[in-house]
């Protein structure tokens, strides 16, 4: 397939668009700003996808240069088949500081979508197949817990509104929908969050601390996800109509029974102490339970959950 992919530069959208070429799809992702212009790690990533996708600067969602790109591709159809794109897949969302109680729904929502009946007509005139994505267990009604299935923040309330604008449109102009949920995913190249805190900590000989250890999440290896990514974009191509989700979850249990896998895992690699204390929990503003459906590894026999800690440690040891 030819897939236009949006929001290559994340964390897992650098996973989802090295899985989707390594399986012999063509992927070309439009970035926001110039490749210059991004740092850190998020530049480390977009260097290392430069080999395995093709790259367009400056052109972000919903504006007249991505519509152009897609109508462009129109005229292909009878010319160069190859130019048209089989698939969307919308990864990119506005997520800056998506964890402030000040983060504007409305406004994220607004960037999300931004002119979207056009960016479906114009996909749609060019042959486009099917529409992929990107959702959050974050989001209200999604995944299973102990309490209602609210937004876990004005972020999640910001994904769930993306999800039905998405699913109006899309319905409306009889375009395929898939929503590929997703869990806390972590692994090489990840973000500063949880598992990254862990393991600078323990790098460093310290001990790390748990304040939530009694939330019960849904913590998955990226090279995971990125394979039920894989899977699920072909499943949505092959849709006649309608719309479908996938829910992939990894190892649902308490952090503080997270934190401890983790502990054996990369003390069995490294001669890091890997020490941790479980404080008392003292924050229950967030849904105590929530985690995905539908348990990925067994869908997927090819996946090694070895290699994959292998992966995960080794490239904290070559950060150290």
């Amino acid at each position: 397939m030819r897939i236009l992919f949006t929001g290559a530069s994340s964390f897992t959208g650098f996973h989802f668009v090295s899985a989707l070429a390594l399986a012999g799809h063509e992927v070309i992702c439009p970035l926001r700003g110039t490749i210059s212009g991004y740092t850190g790690i998020r530049r480390i990533r977009v260097d290392r996808l430069q080999p395995v996708s093709r790259l367009l600067e400056g052109i972000s969602f919903g504006s007249e240069p991505f519509i152009k790109l897609l109508r462009d591709s129109g005229p292909a159809l009878r010319s160069a088949p190859d130019k048209a794109f089989d698939l969307l897949c919308h990864h990119a969302a506005d997520v800056a500081n998506y964890k402030s109680p000040d983060f504007d729904p409305i406004h994220a929502l607004e960037n999300n979508t931004k002119s979207l009946p056009a960016v479906l007509s114009a996909f749609k005139q060019a042959g486009g197949k099917g529409v992929v994505l990107t959702g959050t267990l974050f989001e209200p009604d999604e995944g299973k817990g102990d309490q209602s299935l609210r937004a876990f923040s004005p972020y999640g309330l910001s994904k769930g509104l993306t999800w039905e604008v998405f699913r109006y449109y899309c319905h409306a102009a009889r375009i395929s929908l898939g929503k590929f949920v997703l869990p806390n995913p972590f692994g090489p190249w990840e973000e500063p969050r949880f598992t990254a805190y862990l393991m600078n900590t323990w790098k460093a000989g310290k001990t790390s601390e748990v304040k939530t250890p009694d939330y019960v999440r849904d913590n998955c290896h990226v090279s995971l996800l990125a394979q039920a990514y894989v899977a699920f974009a072909n499943r949505v191509t092959a849709l006649q109509s309608g719309s479908i989700t996938a829910s992939p979850s990894g190892y649902v249990e308490s952090q503080g029974a997270f934190t401890a896998r983790v502990a054996r895992e990369v003390s069995s690699r490294t001669r890091w102490p890997c020490q941790f204390e479980l404080l008392k929990q003292e924050d229950f503003s967030e849904p105590l339970v929530r985690s995905n459906k539908e348990p990925a590894a067994p869908a997927f026999p090819q996946w090694n959950e070895i290699a994959a800690w292998d992966d995960f440690v080794g490239f904290y040891q070559r950060e150290a």
